[in-house]
C-alpha cells in the first residue's frame, strides 16, 4: 500500500515536521525515512537533547533539520502572522507563550511554508494536535467539521472507517461530511468506495433518534454526492454478508460488499475498529484527519515506530497536490480507449476504402487503409507501454 506513495514522493520531495523530536520512536521513523530518500524531517526539541536521544538509539539524524522553538530566529514573523490569524483573540504574549509548544509553533511552520505537514501526537492527546490546526491551518473551503478515518489492512484487503477518533456525537450534516471526506480518503489509500451508513436498523427496520439521524444524513448524500455508491441506515452484517443482504436489503448497489464504513457516533466507531484490529487481523493506519487545508495528523499514543514510519508516508503523500501526481492506471486507460477507437475506424475504412475523419476522442485525424501505419514507443516516464499512430 505505501509503495506507490513513497514513489510519489520521491518524484515530488517533502518536508514533514516532527514535533516531539526527542521521542525514540519519532527518531527511528526520521532515521529510515532520511537514510531511504523518502522525505525531508524537521525534528522540533533543544539540539543537545535531540542529538542525544539519536545517539542513544544509534539512529543517524544528520540530515535532519533541529529547530528549537524557544530559540528561532523566524520567531517574530511567526508572532505577527498567528496575532493575524487568530484575530484578536490572543495578544502578542499569548502566542510567544503558545508557540514555545512545540505543537503550536509545528502548526505555524506548516503555516508559513517550512514544512509541508506536521506528524504528532506520541506523547500528547489528539485534542492537542487537532486545536491548533483547527486554529491555524483551518477547514478547507466547503468543510465545516475536521473529521478522521481508519484505514484497516488485512494482507490484500483494505476496508476504512470513520469517525473513529474526532466527533463525538456528529449530527445529520457531520456525518455527511464525514461519509464524503471518508470516501475520498479511501480513494486515497487505493479502495474503491462504497459507503455503509450504519446503525441498529436497516431501512426502516428499527426506530429511535440514531436510526432518524442516519437514515437522513443518507439522503443528504445522495443529494450532495449523487456518484457516491451509499446505502443507509444499514446494519453490519447487511453491509458485509452478500446472504444478509439478499434478505435484508435486497437489489443494494453496496450491501454486502461495503468496504467504507461511517459509524452514527464515536463510541460504535472507535470500539469499531479496535475489534476489527484486535480480533480481526487487520492493521489499523491513522486516524487520517480530514478537511484540514494541510496535513496534520496524530499519532496514537501506544504507536510503535513502524507506526510512525507509515502514518509519516501517509502524511505526507496528502501534501501532494493531485496535479503533481501521474494516475498510470488512468493514463494506460486513455491510452487503450484512444487505440481501441483509432483500430475500429481503421477497419471500417479498410473495408469501405474510403477516408473518415476520427472525432470521438477530440481529434480531426484523416484515416486512410493504404496510408496507415503503426509503431509502439515505450512511455518511460509514465512506466508504461503504448501505441502511436502515424498517419504520413
Amino acid at each position: 500500500m505505501l509503495t506507490k506513495m513513497i514513489e510519489t514522493l520521491k518524484k515530488n520531495p517533502r518536508t514533514i515536521v516532527y514535533t516531539e523530536g526527542t521521542d525514540k520512536r519519532i527518531l527511528e521513523s526520521a532515521h529510515r525515512l532520511t537514510q531511504e530518500g523518502i522525505l525531508g524531517v524537521v525534528l522540533l526539541g533543544k539540539p543537545e537533547e535531540v542529538k542525544a536521544a539519536a545517539k542513544a538509539g544509534n539512529f543517524n539524524i544528520d540530515a535532519c533539520q533541529i529547530i528549537d522553538p524557544e530559540n528561532y530566529e523566524g520567531i517574530d514573523a511567526m508572532v505577527a502572522e498567528m496575532v493575524k490569524l487568530r484575530k484578536g483573540k490572543m495578544t502578542d504574549e499569548q502566542v510567544r507563550a503558545a508557540l514555545s509548544k512545540s505543537n503550536y509553533f509545528g502548526t505555524m511552520l506548516v503555516k508559513m511554508g517550512g514544512a509541508d505537514c506536521l506528524l504528532g501526537g506520541a506523547t500528547y492527546s489528539t485534542a492537542d494536535t487537532v486545536r491548533p490546526a483547527l486554529q491555524l491551518i483551518k477547514t478547507k473551503p466547503g468543510n465545516n467539521i475536521v473529521s478522521s478515518c481508519f484505514i484497516l489492512v488485512r494482507g490484500d484487503e483494505k476496508i476504512a472507517m470513520g469517525d473513529c477518533a474526532i466527533n463525538i456525537d456528529p449530527s445529520e450534516d457531520d456525518l455527511v461530511e464525514i461519509a464524503i471526506e471518508s470516501a475520498k480518503t479511501a480513494k486515497i489509500f487505493g479502495i474503491d468506495p462504497k459507503v455503509a451508513m450504519l446503525s441498529y436498523s436497516t431501512l426502516g427496520s428499527g426506530k429511535g433518534p440514531s436510526v432518524t439521524k442516519v437514515a437522513n444524513a443518507t439522503k443528504k448524500i445522495k443529494e450532495a454526492a449523487p456518484e457516491l455508491a451509499v446505502e443507509g441506515e444499514i446494519q453490519f452484517d447487511a453491509s458485509v454478508s452478500p446472504e444478509v443482504a439478499e434478505v435484508k436489503c435486497p437489489g443494494s448497489p453496496v450491501a454486502g460488499q461495503a468496504n467504507t464504513f461511517i459509524f452514527p457516533d464515536i463510541n460504535a466507531a472507535n470500539i469499531g475498529y479496535k475489534i476489527a484490529s484486535r480480533l480481526g487481523g487487520y492493521t489499523a493506519v491513522g486516524p487520517v484527519l480530514q478537511g484540514l487545508n494541510a496535513p496534520i495528523n496524530d499519532l496514537s499514543r501506544g504507536c510503535n515506530a513502524e507506526e510512525v514510519y507509515s502514518m509519516s508516508i501517509v502524511t505526507a503523500a496528502l501534501s501532494v497536490p493531485e496535479e503533481e501526481t501521474v494516475d498510470e492506471e488512468g493514463l494506460e486507460a486513455v491510452v487503450r480507449a484512444v487505440v481501441e477507437t483509432m483500430i475500429a475506424a481503421f477497419h471500417i475504412a479498410k473495408k469501405t476504402r474510403h477516408s473518415y475523419v476520427l472525432d470521438a476522442i477530440g481529434l480531426s485525424l484523416p484515416i486512410s487503409s493504404e496510408r496507415f501505419n503503426i509503431s509502439r514507443y515505450s512511455a518511460s516516464a509514465f512506466g508504461i507501454n503504448a501505441f502511436v499512430y502515424a498517419f504520413p
